[in-house]
């Protein structure tokens, strides 16, 4: 059998019809399949690769800690460098108080020691999330996903999970002293990229701090950059109790993270110790590339080209169909008619090479979440070829339409 039909058989799938492009390798912007056909990647495996594929400074960091050691023990009890020094680097480019990280293995994870430990600091038993946010798959982080679409063939789930509406001021009346922590997202990114209005997550901080509940901002998608400053929190005037983070942090390599002032954190290592474990979290090869991916970032003025590389996009994708362009940063959402119309689309640029994708709660708009190293030259590629397939789906609605009785 082919790879594909090895592929098909024996990995397990998450979908019917996946992309199922064999990636023979990848740089830069740039994946290349088995036949040697570039594909322009405009997600960065949804929001990872933010310097870009096999970037020169994580290979390089990966490779000498490769020299020195890989897993050593469990999380927390052997003190190494490569973990020490990104989260000393994190804490130095975080503002008080938060400077104590937790290193896990994926947002997820970051997602579900969050809840553990706000539940363990307020010794309450209620969690507050956003309709249409998504924080991960596991079932704590799954029970905190509205609709129900993509987990109610596996409830009951936990308990004690409230939903409110994003960007609503009159819902923040919900959080009461019941409420151990509110997690929200700084960007809503699933349901197609929605912003919070000005006072919004002001307005969250406040409510928070009227009760004593946390306040947890999920940076999975938004940090490391992708919207124009390291953290999208900043731009918002606010500090969250416990910051997540993960996709974008490891240059590509698998790591996460949660953050929390050092009085809250320790929480988890007593009364019981051991109240939070992972053995692969902070793995020393991954570290060694987050070090590397955050050194970078802040040596380098990618963040700061953010914004005028975003509103070439805007300038660019300008057809009648497109409903909505909307984005943070190098964090976008093409709004289309309907799913159909964004999977022909989609399906067209892969056919050119420009890889694409959709949203969980929106699947009418089309996602673009470059790797920030992405050229004007690469801009105006994609944007022409997004062009000229929603021109090209465009004209066979009309076609059809017009040959119906």
């Amino acid at each position: 059998m082919n790879q594909r039909q090895l592929f098909l058989q024996h990995l397990a799938q998450t979908s019917d019809a996946p992309l199922a492009l064999e990636i023979e390798r990848a740089e830069g912007m740039y994946l290349y399949d088995v036949q040697g056909k570039p594909y322009l990647d405009l997600i960065a495996g949804i929001g990872v690769s933010s310097l870009g594929h096999r970037h020169p400074n994580v290979i390089e960091a990966v490779k000498n800690q490769l020299d020195k050691y890989l897993h050593t023990m469990v999380y927390g009890e052997f003190i190494l460098s490569p973990q020490v020094q990104l989260a000393q680097l994190l804490a130095a480019h975080l503002p008080a108080p938060l400077d104590s990280v937790y290193l896990v293995n994926s947002g997820t994870e970051a997602t579900e020691g969050a809840m553990k430990l706000a539940k363990r600091y307020t010794n309450r038993p209620e969690i507050i999330a956003c309709r249409k946010s998504y924080h991960g798959s596991t079932q704590g982080a799954a029970s905190l996903m509205s609709p129900k679409d993509f987990t109610q063939p596996y409830h009951p789930l936990l308990p004690g999970i409230r939903h409110i509406e994003y960007n609503c001021d009159w819902c923040l009346q919900q959080i009461t002293e019941r409420t151990a922590a509110v997690i929200v997202e700084t960007v809503q990114a699933e349901w197609g990229i929605r912003v919070p209005h000005p006072s919004y997550l002001k307005n969250l901080r406040q409510r928070c701090d009227e009760v004593g509940a946390l306040l947890i901002l999920d940076e999975i998608q938004t940090g490391y950059g992708r919207t124009g400053s390291l953290w999208a929190f900043e731009q918002y005037a606010i500090v969250p109790d416990i910051l997540l983070l993960a996709k974008g942090m490891g240059g590509g390599m698998p790591i996460g993270a949660f953050v929390a002032p050092r009085h809250v954190m320790q929480h988890l290592s007593q009364h019981p110790i051991l109240g939070h474990i992972t053995t692969f979290g902070g793995h020393p090869v991954s570290c060694a590339a987050a070090l590397a991916t955050l050194q970078t970032l802040l040596e380098q003025d990618l963040m700061v080209q953010v914004k005028t590389k975003s509103q070439l996009f805007h300038a660019l994708l300008v057809h009648p169909a497109i409903v909505e362009v909307r984005s943070a940063g190098l964090m976008m959402a093409v709004e289309l008619p309907d799913f159909d119309f964004v999977r022909s689309v989609i399906s067209i640029c892969l056919q050119r090479g420009v890889l694409t994708d959709w949203f969980l709660f929106n699947n009418r708009s089309l996602r673009i979440a470059p790797p920030l190293i992405i050229e004007e030259t690469d801009i105006r590629f994609a944007c022409q070829v997004i062009v000229e397939a929603i021109a090209h789906t465009y004209q066979q609605r009309k076609t059809t339409s017009n040959r119906e009785p």
